[in-house]
Parts: structure tokens; sequence; C-alpha cells
């Protein structure tokens, strides 16, 4: 009786948690002052900023972060900074990922997750895993976590794409993982997904410029560079899709088409940096390797915001 008690009320906080986690994720900048501090006052604003446009939750200490920059301690901090900043007012998932599962768990001991809804956790990058290694690794990350995990497929940085038939197997095999970042961009990987998953699990967008076209097909939202940036005007097309309405939502997102473009030129976040620093914001300090974005992007970012007032 325990244990059905005890799976009971798991499937209904996850329940609740996969609804929470639909529509838009922002995922988080790290600002930096000019000398490569974290900007923790800019940081505050601009939670305040995406929170004020509508956003449906945060993800912090994910690629956008510039969370391989950040040293095991600032990535604490900063955990804890942004938890307390939200106070409640939106969802919170934390990134917790590496390509050694030790190092994972370790965060997942080190972090104060008290505060955090789920956790997103890349693929392994760099060594390559097999799709075995990828079960076990996630596996022993579900085993370990004492929050929800959300799969983060991700091959252009990681040099290994999780199958459609892996991200199926590791969501029917472990109840407390409810969904995937999936920035494959391949819709058909994502469509098996679709077709194949579990009642309630979620499938999110990795890549803005697809999130109407997935929401189309079924899929929940996105967790999105965008929102950083734009975050009013990319949540009226979201929300137009969650209504039903993808004709007004893309209509909606071909004003957006090509400054979301040029956000990924130069890479991500030197174009959201970028973005942010033309629009008084917040400063375009990257850590190296990363260098701020170049002064033709920064002239392209100021005609796009004036001629689509994307302010």
């Amino acid at each position: 009786d325990t244990k059905r008690q005890t799976k009971l009320t798991t499937i209904i906080r996850n329940s609740m948690l996969r609804h929470k986690l639909s529509g838009v994720g922002a995922a988080m900048i790290t600002p930096f002052t000019a000398d490569g501090r974290v900007d923790y006052k800019a940081l505050a604003r601009m939670i305040d900023y995406v929170i004020e446009g509508g956003v449906d939750y945060i993800v912090a200490l994910g690629t956008t972060a510039e969370t391989p920059t950040l040293y095991m301690p600032e990535r604490a901090v900063i955990a804890m900074f942004i938890t307390n900043h939200i106070a409640g007012r939106v969802p919170l998932v934390m990134g917790c990922g590496g390509n050694s599962t030790s190092e994972v768990l370790d965060q997942l001991r080190e972090f104060d997750l008290r505060g955090a809804d789920a956790i997103l956790s890349v693929t392994p990058y760099y060594n390559k895993p097999s799709q075995e290694g990828l079960y076990q690794h996630f596996r022993t990350v579900s085993e370990h976590s004492p929050l929800p995990v959300i799969l983060y497929n991700i091959p252009g940085r990681t040099g290994v794409n999780m199958t459609s038939e892996t991200t199926l197997r590791i969501a029917r095999d472990f109840e407390n993982v409810i969904g995937v970042k999936e920035a494959s961009g391949d819709i058909e990987q994502m469509q098996r997904i679709l077709d194949n998953r579990p009642e309630g699990f979620l499938v999110l967008s990795g890549d803005d410029g697809i999130t109407i076209p997935l929401m189309r097909r079924g899929g929940d939202g996105v967790i999105s560079v965008v929102a950083n940036v734009f975050p009013e005007r990319f949540m009226s097309c979201v929300n137009h899709a969650k209504a039903g309405d993808f004709d007004t939502a893309e209509r909606e997102y071909a004003q957006l088409d090509e400054a979301v473009k040029a956000l990924f030129e130069e890479g991500n976040p030197v174009g959201v940096k970028c973005a942010l620093s033309v629009m008084g914001r917040i400063g375009d300090t990257m850590r190296l390797p990363l260098v701020a974005g170049s002064e033709k992007l920064r002239a392209k970012f100021k005609r796009l915001i004036a001629e689509y007032d994307l302010r």
C-alpha cells in the first residue's frame, strides 16, 4: 500500500510539473562585469525582465549561461542566487550535466536544489558514449536525482546524438525522467518521440526556430534563447500556438525570424549578449574562449530592433 501510494504521489507530482514546464522556459544568460566577474545585479535585472515578459519558467546553468566557463563554486552560488531572486514567481529548472557521470552526481549533491522543480541534464559531451552508455548514464542520474529529470540532446555541441529509441527507452524505464529538450534539429526524430512517448512525457524544442512547427506536431514548447532578449514578443507567438492558432503564431514569428537567426550567427550566447548590450540591458563581456559580438553584428541588431520595434 505504501509503495502504491508513493507511486501515485509521484505520478500526480510529475503530471502537475509537466503542465508547469510546457510553453517557454528562458535559458538564462550569465552577465559578467567588464573585468569578467559574475554581474549579479545584471542577473537580477534579467530574471525580472524575462518574468515580466511572461515566460513560463526559467532554466539556469545551461549552455546559454556559459556554464563550461564557470567554476563549480560559482555555479553553486549562481544556482542559489537565481533561486532566491525568482522567489517562487515561476518554476525553476537547474542544469546539472557533464561528461563524467560521477561529476554529475557531485553536482546533484553539492547544488542547493531545494528551490528547483526539475533538473536539465545534457548528454555527455566529447567522449562520445554509445547509445547503451547514454542509457546507463541517465539511469544513474535518474537513480540519484532528488528532482525530476529533463534530458537534453544537442549533438551539434556534444558530438553524440541520442536516438529517439534511446530517449523512449529511458522515458519508459524511469518514471522521474519527465521530458526531453530536443536540439538535434531533426524534426523526424522528434516526431518519432512524439508518436511513441509515454503519456505526459514532455517534448521541448531546443531550437527557437522550430518551436512552432514542433508544437504544430504535438510538441509542448521550447527551452528558449530568444526569451532572454524578446520575451514578450516570443511569448505571444508561443501562446497562440498553445491555443492551437498556429497560423497566427507563424505570422507573428515571421516578424522575429531575422533577429532570431542573427542571435546565432556568431554563436550562442555571443548573439544574445550582443543584442542585450545594444538594448542597454547588460554589457557584452564573454569569458574566453568566447569573445564579444562583432561591430557588424551590433549594427545588424541596431537595424533589426528599430525595423521590427523589438525593444
